[in-house]
This record gives structure tokens, sequence and C-alpha cells, in this order.
């Protein structure tokens, strides 16, 4: 694992320490300073300060995150259940990009999606709601296209 700044200056300190002590000579000192602050990993600062009273720098060790304990299916709430309505509105609204007539269900099936998700708290309120865009949208591009066919016949 790779040390930080924090971690190398944990191991000067340790080194000036055991040359306080008088463990280390000058010369040795200077040179395990030196190759703390080039230290790259752990284990580098660990070879530095391992045989020094004050022990080696500590090693995080990689600790996979606590497993939360199993409860029990039965005392777990409930999870909200989607809106069917919701779900069958943005199928129809996807489908009303591509055949144009499911459009309008998906505009019905949104609105009716929101007033049952506003009453009974289910989820599901993006999707009703990207039904209705969707089918707004083919809605209104299918109305502009006609408006242009009899524009077009009208001024021929």
């Amino acid at each position: 694992m790779r040390a930080s700044h924090a971690d190398r200056e944990r191991a000067v300190d340790v080194l000036k320490a055991g040359f306080a002590e008088g463990r280390l000579p000058q010369p040795e000192y200077e040179q395990r300073i030196t190759r703390a602050y080039q230290a790259q990993t752990y284990g580098e600062l660990q070879v530095l300060v391992g045989d020094l009273p004050q022990g080696p720098v500590p090693q995080v060790q990689f600790t996979p995150r606590p497993v939360a304990p199993a409860v029990p299916q039965t005392f777990l709430p409930v999870p909200p259940r989607t809106n069917s309505s919701a779900t069958g509105a943005l199928v129809c609204g996807i489908l009303g990009t591509m055949v144009g007539i499911t459009a309008i269900p998906a505009v019905v099936l949104g609105h009716k999606a929101r007033a049952e998700i506003r009453r009974s708290g289910e989820q599901g309120d993006g999707m009703a709601v990207a039904g209705l865009v969707l089918g707004y949208l083919v809605i209104g591009f299918v109305a502009l296209l006609v408006a242009a066919v009899v524009l077009a016949v009208g001024l021929s």
C-alpha cells in the first residue's frame, strides 16, 4: 500500500526519537531520514524503523466493510410497490415514439398513475411523468404533421 506524507512524518518521528536516545549514529540517522522521505510504500517505511523500540509504523490493513447482520425478512419493512399504471404509461410512451397510436394511452395512463401515486404513496412517479412527456411530444408531433399536410393540400 502506498505511504502518505503523514506516514512518512510518523516514520521520521520514530527515527528522531531513536537518534535522540542514542540508538542510531549520525550517518545512519541521516541516511534513514533521506530514505524515509523517498519511501513510496508502507513496507519501505517499516524496514527503516522496524528495529527501533517504538516499533514499525502502524500498517493500515485492508478490512472489508462489516456486513450487516442478517435480519429475518419478517422484520424488514415492506418495500413500496411501483404503480403498474406508471409502468404502462412509460411503455406506451416509448412505443408511441415508434408506433404513434400508443401516445394517447401513455397520456391517459400517466395521469391515472400520478393520481394513484398521490393517493397510495406508491413509487413510479418518474415513470408516469416520462410516459406523459413522451405521449404529449408524440401527440404534438402528429398534430404538427397533420397541420402541415392540411396546409400543403389547401395551398395546392
